[in-house]
C-alpha cells in the first residue's frame, strides 16, 4: 500500500490524527453500547439497532485503522494477500450490515409513527432477534461470496494498492480482467445492499413525513421529527459519501483515498456522536452513566 508512504515528515502527525479518531470512535461507540445494555428504559427495538450500529462502527475502524497505524509507525507498507483479503472480508461485511441496519431503523420509525397501534406486535422481541440475526448472516454471506470471487482473479498490472486499506474497488485495478462471477456478485450486492435499502428507506420517510405534517399538535410534530432527525443525518452522510466515493474516476487516487478514509474512519466516529447529541433519551442516559462513574 502506497498511501502516506512518502509523507515521512508528517507521519507522526498523521499517526496521532488516526489514533485519536480511532480512540474517540471506540470510546463513544462502546459507551453507547454499555448505556443501552445497562439502561432498562432503552431496551427497545430502536436502541437495539443503534447498539448494533455502534458494533458495526467499532469493527469497521478496528479492521482498518490499527493496520494503518502499524504501517505509519513501522514504515512497512507491505500487506500479505491473506491480510488483505481478511481485511476486505470484514470491511465489506460491516458495510453490508450498516446498509441493512439503516433501512431497518427507518422501518422501525415508520411502524412507530405511521402504524403505532401495531408497533409492539410487529417489532416484538422475537422479530427483532430474527432481524438482527438476519442482518449479520446476510452481511457475512455476501462478503464471503465477494471475497471468493476476487480470489479467482489474477493480478497482472501491479500489486500496489493506493489506499489505506484493501477494498474490492482497489483490488480490481490490479487485475487483468474481472471474472463474470465477481461482476454478477458485485451487481447483486449493489442492488440488495445499497439500492433496495435506500429506496425502501426513502419510501419509509416519505410516509413518515406525510403523517407528521398531518399532526395537529405542534408538540407531537416536534417529538416525531426529533426521533427521526439523527437517523436521517446518519443516512445522508453514509449514502452521500458512498455514492460520491463510487462515482470518483478510477484515476483519482487522492480523491478516492480521501473518501475511503472519511467512509472508513470519520463516519464510524461521528455516527454515535450524532445519536448522542440529537437523541434525548441516549443523551440523558449517557449523562447519567458518566455521572455514575464519578
Amino acid at each position: 500500500m502506497l498511501i502516506f508512504s512518502g509523507e515521512t515528515r508528517y507521519k507522526p502527525l498523521i499517526s496521532i490524527f488516526f489514533f485519536l479518531i480511532y480512540l474517540v470512535g471506540v470510546l463513544v461507540n462502546s459507551s453507547i453500547i454499555t448505556v443501552i445494555y445497562l439502561e432498562v428504559q432503552l431496551h427497545k427495538p430502536m436502541y437495539l439497532f443503534i447498539c448494533n450500529l455502534s458494533i458495526v462502527d467499532i469493527f469497521c475502524t478496528s479492521v482498518t485503522v490499527p493496520k494503518l497505524l502499524h504501517m505509519l509507525l513501522s514504515g512497512d507498507h507491505i500487506v500479505s494477500f491473506s491480510q488483505c483479503y481478511t481485511q476486505m472480508y470484514f470491511f465489506m461485511s460491516m458495510g453490508s450490515a450498516e446498509g441493512i441496519l439503516l433501512f431497518i431503523m427507518a422501518y422501525d420509525r415508520y411502524v412507530a409513527i405511521c402504524i403505532p397501534l401495531h408497533y409492539h406486535q410487529i417489532m416484538n422481541q422475537r422479530n427483532c432477534t430474527l432481524i438482527t440475526f438476519g442482518i449479520w448472516a446476510a452481511a457475512f454471506l455476501n462478503s464471503s461470496l465477494l471475497v471468493i470471487s476476487t480470489l479467482n482473479m489474477s493480478t497482472c498490472h501491479s500489486n500496489i494498492i493506493h489506499q489505506f486499506s484493501c477494498d474490492a474497488k482497489s483490488l480490481t485495478r490490479t487485475t487483468c480482467t474481472t471474472t463474470p462471477m465477481f461482476s454478477e456478485i458485485a451487481a447483486i450486492e449493489i442492488l440488495f445492499f445499497a439500492f433496495i435499502p435506500l429506496m425502501c428507506t426513502f419510501i419509509s420517510y416519505v410516509n413518515i413525513f406525510s403523517v407528521i405534517l398531518k399532526m395537529k399538535s405542534k408538540e407531537s410534530r416536534k417529538k416525531a421529527f426529533s426521533t427521526c432527525s439523527s437517523h436521517v443525518t446518519v443516512i445522508t452522510i453514509y449514502y452521500g459519501t458512498s455514492i460520491i466515493g463510487y462515482l470518483i474516476p478510477p484515476y483519482s487516487d487522492v480523491l478516492d483515498s480521501v473518501f475511503n478514509i472519511v467512509y472508513g474512519t470519520i463516519i464510524p466516529m461521528i455516527n454515535p456522536i450524532i445519536y448522542s447529541l440529537q437523541n434525548a433519551n441516549v443523551q440523558s442516559a449517557l449523562l447519567g452513566f458518566l455521572k455514575g462513574m464519578y
